[in-house]
């Protein structure tokens, strides 16, 4: 019923107290006063329209002229003596002959020809300037643009005022030692730039978990906070994108200096201006048989009070409003500090912000800086880690852990962590693991509880920063054998790997060049007195002297360069007990001369390089322990005769260059065991491959071959052959002499059936031979279900 007669409800009044009361948090101390003055003002204002309407009015009589004595017989007839009797007290004024419609006639007439606008409309206007600067004080609040922002500014601070990790956090810090104390037991710090991908961390400070916290915060309230943060993360994105709140609320302010100002200069023009007496003509005289008038308008004396109340009070709303100004231009309102707020209370630093977060930050600590406290606590690393770690413990138990594990290529325990916060505590109770993979773990921290792992020897780190206590420390420096570090800026190296006494071998990868990134170096080697094997992938310009520094003890050292041309190789002959080399991808385009110094190689691979010519292979025979030499995508035309001189190469692979022959000599190379010329423009095999007595493995994928020499079938050792996609038309029978081929590819061929000697191959077995199925349909139907 009260809503159909346009009346509101008690349930909407009170609708409408809380709303005001949810911006509450966003009214500086001025902007309260300034809407209680606004208050007043409106009081002021109604009270004064309301007499308006109530009681405006004037009050008109005549004003009689000066007649002569000869005119006294009129006055007599108009009821008036001209001279009083002596028994009669003595009149004052005159009497006249207008009626009551006259006079109230003649009072609306003079009211609205002598009485000035501002006693007749003055509080009117008062009133559409006093709310118009209501509308202006709290239109931040109802702009869609803003106030849809500054609604979910104050829901998340409100869950982060209440939020039991809040308070949990802050009990914690309170109780925590002296900071130097702390520092002696907390980790080491990562610090990164801000970005989109990572808008709330710019401080890794990260410290254990006391058992204390995860104790009393159950799991439901660690998924609440958890949400809590990640909500924080998004609206921190979304809040720094732009300053429409700092706009608006600026903007607000200085309309409100100008409508007050504009008030001011109105209103003390009109001191004064109120009058009670006034001289009316409204020329009438025909009508009423007066020219002239006399009128007294009741308003006046108030009007003029009120109009000083009014007066008083835009005073003092305008030196509000110039404060609000003063502050908003001699501050730094568009970034936000929680120095403050976080001194002393453990949370390490918290990173600024900026635009409309700071902004409205800085309003709510102009109403209580325990919201913006509390507040922080979302925003803390050390907060956010500490959650983080307890969520994920409760999330990775050890059973979830052991079901991760399983065994790598080598039979080794192995277990892979990818993706998470931090390294779950269970996972120092899996005391079998040989192997730790470690990858895009943003706060990964090893603690003294790795000291259980007794079986772990390798460890391998991708695109994260993993520091570690000193306890751990300890421990990884004397067990640690095996190291693999994925890095993308200088944090992702850690500095602990200096220092890693045993470290056999360390495979780096990542961008070392000083001339693309001048923040990353290695530091000096020289304090891995164990290493014997380094590895970098990377694209390197030169050697770095900190390969330089450990030259002497290598004995294998690869580099994959990324297409980046390597110079100052003759540095390599520093490394004089080196075994293998690998430089590959690193432009190379002829056989660096400084391999004649390093006498102990056993092994040259220069995959992916310029090479053309290398004639000069045939000086590698000084290196009287090459075994395996690796030229695989290059552009070589053609091999040296002087290649005959490696007589004790066991491995050749020249496979994706542009060879279309091979030199006799070449099969001179008697102990060569594995042999791959795949992906070149060859037509014949000499008869000489049948020298090749020790050979086990012979490779010609993707040439031109069109028939195989019976003289191969006298490597009586061959296990492999593989010589798909050529243009064999048929296969000769001494296959038959090969008992140990396990291994037989001939798909890609012009082959219409395969000889009956195959079935003397005792070792081709099922899944050993890769050929078109109607060929297979040619064999035996025993033989077919052997091979099959």
């Amino acid at each position: 019923m009260l809503a159909r007669r346009g009346m509101l409800t008690v349930s909407e009044a009170a609708s409408l107290g809380e709303t005001q009361a949810h911006f509450k948090a966003m009214k500086p101390w001025w902007d309260v006063l300034m809407d209680y003055l606004l208050i007043i003002m409106l009081m002021n204002c109604f009270f004064s329209a309301s007499l308006l309407i109530i009681t405006d009015k004037v009050v008109c009589m005549p004003q009689a002229k000066k007649l002569p004595r000869n005119v006294s017989n009129d006055f007599s007839e108009a009821g008036m003596a001209t001279q009083p009797t002596p028994n009669r007290p003595k009149r004052i004024g005159y009497l006249t002959n207008l009626d009551y419609q006259q006079y109230r006639y003649v009072s609306a007439v003079c009211y609205h020809k002598v009485v000035p606008w501002q006693s007749k409309y003055f509080p009117y206007l008062a009133l559409i300037n006093t709310l118009i600067l209501l509308v202006s004080s709290n239109f931040w609040f109802k702009y869609p643009k803003t106030s849809s922002k500054i609604e979910l500014f104050l829901s998340i601070l409100a869950k982060c005022f209440d939020s039991p990790w809040t308070t949990k956090t802050l009990e914690e810090t309170s109780d925590q030692p002296p900071p130097e104390h702390h520092r002696q037991k907390s980790s080491t710090f990562r610090s990164m730039e801000y970005s989109p991908r990572t808008p709330l961390i710019t401080e890794m400070p990260f410290s254990h978990v006391p058992l204390a916290v995860s104790a009393i915060l159950d799991k439901k309230e660690g998924e609440q906070a958890k949400a809590l943060f990640e909500r924080i993360r998004h609206f921190r994105a979304h809040a720094e994108d732009s300053d429409i709140v700092h706009r608006v609320y600026v903007g607000q302010t200085f309309f409100k200096v100008v409508e007050v100002a504009i008030i001011l200069g109105y209103s003390l023009s009109l001191v004064g201006s109120f009058s009670f007496r006034h001289v009316c003509k409204p020329g009438i005289h025909n009508l009423m048989g007066y020219s002239e008038f006399k009128c007294t308008h009741n308003m006046a004396f108030i009007l003029e009070k009120l109009l000083l109340t009014y007066i008083l009070l835009v005073c003092i709303y305008a030196f509000l409003t110039a404060y609000a100004s003063f502050w908003l231009f001699t501050n730094s309102l568009k970034v936000y500090s929680f120095e403050k707020n976080s001194e002393g209370a453990g949370f390490g630093e918290i990173p600024d912000v900026k635009n409309d977060f700071a902004f409205m930050l800085h309003m709510v600590d102009r109403y209580d800086t325990l919201y913006s406290r509390r507040f922080s606590v979302f925003l803390s690393a050390v907060s956010e880690g500490r959650l983080r770690e307890l969520v994920l413990n409760s999330e990775w138990p050890a059973e979830k852990l052991r079901q991760m594990v399983h065994k790598d290529t080598n039979g080794r325990f192995e277990l892979q962590l990818s993706m998470i916060p931090v390294i779950p505590k269970d996972v120092y109770e899996l005391s079998e693991i040989q192997v730790l993979k470690i990858e895009l773990i943003s706060s990964a921290k090893l603690v003294g509880a790795v000291s259980q792992l007794k079986y772990l020897s390798e460890l391998h780190i991708s695109h994260c920063s993993v520091k570690m206590d000193r306890d751990a420390f300890s421990y990884i420096r004397e067990r640690l054998k095996v190291l693999y570090v994925k890095f993308t800026d200088m944090e992702e190296l850690p500095s602990w790997m200096y220092s890693l006494k045993n470290l056999n071998q360390l495979h780096l990868s990542g961008n070392l060049n000083c001339s693309n990134n001048k923040s990353i170096h290695l530091q000096s080697l020289c304090g891995l007195s164990g290493l014997q094997s380094l590895s970098l992938t990377t694209n390197l310009s030169h050697l770095p002297s900190a390969v330089v520094d450990v030259a002497g003890q290598l004995t294998s050292f690869s580099i994959q360069n990324g297409d980046t041309e390597l110079g100052s190789l003759g540095q390599l002959k520093k490394m004089n007990h080196l075994q293998v080399l690998k430089l590959c991808h690193c432009k190379i385009s002829k056989t660096p001369g400084a391999l004649l110094g390093l006498p102990s190689l056993q092994c040259i691979d220069l995959t992916a390089n310029h090479l053309k010519y290398v004639d000069e292979l045939g000086t590698l025979h000084r290196l009287r322990s090459l075994s395996i030499l690796r030229l695989c995508h290059n552009a070589i035309c053609r091999l040296p005769p002087s290649i005959e001189l490696l007589r004790n190469l066991e491995e050749l692979s020249i496979s994706h260059n542009h060879l279309e022959n091979l030199p006799v000599s070449l099969f001179n190379l008697v102990r060569l065991r594995h042999l791959d010329v795949s992906y070149n423009r060859i037509r014949l095999i000499p008869p000489e491959v049948g020298h090749l007595t020790r050979l086990e493995t012979l490779a010609m994928i993707y040439n031109q071959i069109s028939s195989l020499p019976r003289q191969l079938f006298r490597c009586a050792r061959l296990r492999s052959l593989y010589v798909s996609f050529n243009k064999l038309s048929s296969l000769p029978p001494e296959i038959g002499q090969l008992p140990l081929l396990s291994s037989l590819d001939l798909m890609g061929n012009n082959l219409t059936a395969l000889p009956e000697e195959i079935a003397n191959c005792l070792q081709l077995k099922k899944g050993g031979l890769n050929v078109e199925e109607h060929i297979l349909g040619t064999l035996a139907p025993e033989l077919r279900r052997k091979l099959l």
